[in-house]
Parts: structure tokens; C-alpha cells; sequence
């Protein structure tokens, strides 16, 4: 593969949102008129692929970051389980919960592309003794007889009811194609792995580059200071006792989940929005943070637009190293829709 340029992420890849005050922040082109947010960290790299500038794209997911940008510019986002893919050579934000992954415009070149990524690498100790997996001799399978779960009631509260209706749509699409979509009872609720992922992350980061933005007389991003500034606070019987809270609940999933294929939800709460919205105080990881915190892999795809024409994304999420199965599902889904082969206005493929 021939590299043809590097893309603008969020400062220190910490934030959802896709802004970069210093350096601009990448034009989501599914709206030419009005400035939206293209998804973070890695918002250049979903710009970049959903505007025809690349084929494809590498991105970093430590509580969203490939997902995001992937829901936000209409594309597909493999987040990989910890080990797969080497992260040597990357800034790391938080080494618990980093994982590299491709972005796409399709989930065969998603598989391609994740298939030459992973593998042992010997500076990369977590991806030694991880056998690499192929993901093309069953990407074809299809899902009959596969068990997908929806995602509780509870949770559809606060979702936008046009991400909801392409949500359903697309359970609907897999239980034509044979899936058996069931329910089951989560042992937490999604939002509660917005504070304990974010005190993972804010711990880990500020020991990385705390001094950094310690330092007033850098030009450090306004919104991105007090996000790593937050792990000053995080105390190290804080920090430990989120480690252990993690461990506990992927316990509790393990056993949840172990009786189906994949979890299903919606990528993020709405489509995108204009940047004067955004609150820099809030996160749009909702829906994707708790992957990372339980170590799982997920696919984000597209699934329709609404009524502005902006993209709405599914989330397939599997058990860690079942990156084969979210694959496997997703194609089978691309199969029977088109939405993964729509362009942005004035883009031709």
C-alpha cells in the first residue's frame, strides 16, 4: 500500500466530536452548506474516505474513534479487540483501551484491509501469542441461524427517532435474511461506562502527556486541555478501582452474551450535527465506549439517511477476537442494501 497523506484528528485523539481548533477540523461532506461534526478522534480519515480523497483509511478507537467518524460520513469502522493490530509507532491516549482499525467505504474492503493490519508484532508484546484470523473463508456465510440481540428498551430513550427507525429497519433486513433476533436482559445500563472508560482514559492520558497540557503556554486545544486535565483528579485508588470495576463487568456481559452471535445498537445517538451545537463538555460515545472498556470488537455501517440526507449508522459488536462474525454479519447486510454505495452531494464514486 502506497500512504498518500496523514489527516487531521482530534489533539491527542481525545474526543468524540472530530474538532481540532489549531489545526481545522475536517469538513463532514454529507452537508456542502452547513458545518457538521465529522466524527472523532480520527475525523480526517472518515473525511477523507467518505469524500473519494483515499479508498480507505486507518483509524484509533479507544472509546469510539474509528465507530464515530465511520456513523458521522456514512462509511464502515472495524474497531478491533486488543492484540490484533499492533499500536507500535502510535501516541498512545489511553494503552488499555487503544485498538487501530480500518476505515471503509464497504465491509469487504474493511476485512481486506484489517486482514494485512493484524498480526504479532514483536514490539507490541499484547499481540504476541494472538493467532491471526482470517476473516475472508467465512465472510460469505451469511447470518442464517446466526442469534443477534437488540438492544433493551430502556436504551432506545434518547435516541433520535430517525436513527431508531433505520435501527429497526435494519433488524428487519437481517431477520429476512435468516437471523434469529432476540432479546436479552444487559447487566448495566450503556451509560454507565461513560464515566468509568472515562476515568481510564483520563488517568492513562494525563500520565502521558499531563505535562503537556499542564504547560499554559501551549497551544493546546481549548476543548481537549480539560478533557486530559480531568485525569488530575483521578486518584490511583481511583484509577485501580476502575480497572477492577472493568473486569467485573466483563464478567457480567461474558455471561450475557454468550448465548448470541452479536449485540446490535445504533452507532450514535443522532446523525450528525452542526459544530455550533456541539458541547465540548459532552461526549457522542454513547453507544461506543462501552466496547472498548469490555474489550469486545464492533463494526459501525451505514444503514440510511434522514430526511437532510446525512448518514445513520448500525453498530455489530461481537465477543473480543470474533472479528470474523461482526464481519460475516455486515456483509451479509451490504448484500441486501445499497447505503454503503451512496456518495455525498457532488461526489461520484
Amino acid at each position: 500500500m502506497i500512504a498518500i497523506g496523514k489527516t487531521h484528528t482530534v489533539e491527542f485523539a481525545m474526543g468524540g466530536w472530530g474538532t481540532n481548533q489549531h489545526r481545522g477540523t475536517p469538513w463532514n461532506p454529507w452537508d456542502p452548506t452547513v458545518a457538521r461534526t465529522p466524527g472523532g478522534s480520527s475525523s480526517g480519515s472518515g473525511v477523507a474516505v467518505a469524500a473519494g480523497f483515499a479508498p480507505w483509511a486507518i483509524g484509533t478507537d479507544t472509546g469510539g474513534s474509528v465507530r464515530l467518524p465511520a456513523s458521522w460520513c456514512g462509511l464502515t469502522g472495524l474497531k478491533t479487540t486488543i492484540g490484533r493490530v499492533s499500536t507500535y509507532g502510535i501516541l498512545p491516549l489511553s494503552p488499555t483501551l487503544d485498538t487501530p482499525g480500518p476505515v471503509a467505504r464497504s465491509v469487504v474492503d474493511a476485512a481486506l484491509l484489517y486482514q494485512v493490519m493484524q498480526g504479532p508484532d514483536p514490539l507490541d508484546p499484547r499481540t504476541l501469542g494472538i493467532a491471526p484470523s482470517d476473516p475472508l473463508p467465512t465472510l460469505k456465510r451469511g447470518v442464517r441461524g446466526l442469534r443477534l440481540a437488540c438492544m433493551p428498551a430502556v436504551e432506545r430513550d434518547g435516541v433520535a427517532s430517525d436513527v431508531l427507525a433505520a435501527y429497526d429497519a435494519a433488524l428487519d433486513t437481517l431477520a429476512r435474511l435468516g437471523a434469529e433476533i432476540v432479546a436479552v436482559p444487559l447487566p448495566r445500563r450503556f451509560a454507565d461506562f461513560t464515566d468509568l472508560t472515562g476515568r481510564i482514559i483520563g488517568a492513562e492520558g494525563y500520565f502521558l502527556v499531563g505535562d503537556l497540557v499542564d504547560d499554559m503556554s501551549l497551544p493546546i486545544d481549548d476543548a481537549v486541555r480539560p478533557r486530559i486535565g480531568s485525569g488530575r483528579a483521578v486518584s490511583a485508588r481511583d484509577y485501580l478501582r476502575a480497572l477492577r470495576e472493568r473486569d467485573k463487568a466483563k464478567r457480567e456481559f461474558a455471561a450475557v452474551l454468550g448465548g448470541v452471535d452479536a449485540l446490535l445498537t445504533p452507532t450514535t445517538l443522532t446523525a450528525a450535527i452542526p459544530l455550533d451545537m456541539v458541547d465540548q463538555a459532552s461526549t457522542p460515545a454513547h453507544f461506543t465506549r462501552f466496547i472498548n472498556a469490555l474489550n469486545l470488537c464492533a463494526l459501525a455501517l451505514p444503514v440510511g439517511f434522514n430526511a437532510a440526507g446525512l448518514p445513520l449508522s448500525l453498530q455489530i459488536i461481537c465477543r473480543g477476537y470474533d472479528e470474523a462474525t461482526v464481519l460475516r454479519i455486515g456483509w451479509a447486510y451490504q448484500q441486501a442494501t445499497d447505503w454503503h454505495e451512496r456518495w455525498p452531494p457532488g461526489i461520484g464514486g
